[in-house]
């Protein structure tokens, strides 16, 4: 297929936003091919889920204490998925028989560590790339080990385009943004967990930065100054989910919502209508890759508007090793 032709066929792109099984892998799982189906039958092509969907996203890290983590993350380790298991084996048949792309957010496990991934599970049902965050945030960094070298790729090739992904906060990283902008992305999912709403300042003294606002508004960012279409994807947190995390009770922060997917295109606007920030939906929008050429006549920071003679960045590709060995 030429680029020309494939720039111009329109593109059927869907966010999820849902609450996921909390804590129950094979519960998640049953849930993840359920939405798989469902935007198959929407007739999606490319579908986005939230950060660490499986096994949820648990916000007890952030507003408990450290020492509290045993009460809950063994249970938490155990519901996190391998790579190579029978339950992602389930994923990747659904993608392949649905016959689309997916970028998978969850939390990987691979031994006696955990880490933030993503999995992008092509057409075919392979998995054509798995990336870790490569800087856990703040409080996460206590549950999660960091992304080696490896997960600076984050872009593929696919039959609908280029697509890349990141995971929450990485989206502030603007290093590791323009990296991805080099690799020539035109799809990107942006997965994050439930973000809320700006708690009462008489109650806690809570940063902006750390709103579904805030974070919606990064992902639009972007869309723009990387002139690619962007699927941002989001968790939320129900009341019965607030029930079964029993560690969030009575706190000013994590209340029911947290929800705040939208889908971008090139030039930054919003192409679906907002939805609640409790409601569960996957939102679609029809995209064409011509979009972003219109995008980038304007602004195209790796190409014309760049000045490599004066600003450039250093990326190290090359993976550390627990164990080298040494010729004698």
């Amino acid at each position: 297929m030429d680029t020309a032709a494939r720039d111009e066929k329109t593109i059927r792109v869907g966010a999820v936003q849902a609450e996921p099984v909390w804590f129950d892998l094979d519960g998640c799982v049953d849930k993840t091919i359920q939405l798989i189906n469902q935007a198959a039958a929407d007739g999606v092509q490319v579908l986005g889920f939230p950060e660490a969907w499986i096994p949820g996203y648990p916000w007890q890290m952030r507003v408990t204490a450290p020492t509290m983590q045993s009460m809950w993350v063994p249970q938490y380790q155990a519901n996190s998925m391998a790579r190579d298991s029978p339950q992602m084996k389930r994923i990747q048949a659904a993608v392949k028989k649905a016959g689309m792309f997916i970028v998978l957010g969850y939390s990987e496990r691979d031994g006696a560590s955990i880490y933030l991934a993503q999995a992008f599970i092509s057409p075919d049902g392979e998995i054509v790339l798995n990336r870790r965050k490569i800087k856990p945030t703040h409080a996460e960094r206590t549950i999660w080990g960091e992304g080696q070298a490896e997960s600076l790729k984050t872009v593929v090739d696919s039959p609908f385009g280029k697509i890349g992904g990141l995971n929450c906060w990485e989206h502030l990283q603007p290093l590791l943004r323009y990296y991805e902008y080099t690799q020539g992305v035109q799809i990107h999912v942006s997965s994050w967990p439930s973000m809320f709403v700006m708690p009462d300042a008489e109650k806690i003294a809570w940063p902006y930065h750390d709103t579904g606002e805030a974070d919606q508004r990064i992902s639009q960012n972007m869309a723009m100054e990387g002139q690619a279409f962007v699927i941002c994807s989001s968790q939320i947190l129900t009341e019965e989910g607030l029930a079964k995390n029993s560690l969030l009770a009575g706190n000013p922060v994590t209340k029911p919502g947290g929800g705040f997917s939208q889908i971008f295109g090139p030039d930054g606007r919003a192409l679906c209508e907002p939805i609640g920030d409790g409601e569960e939906a996957i939102l679609k929008a029809d995209i064409s890759l011509s979009d972003i050429t219109k995008a980038k006549i304007s602004i195209d920071v790796v190409g014309h508007s760049a000045r490599p003679d004066m600003l450039s960045l250093l990326v190290n590709l090359k993976a550390g090793k627990l164990v080298t060995t040494m010729d004698m």
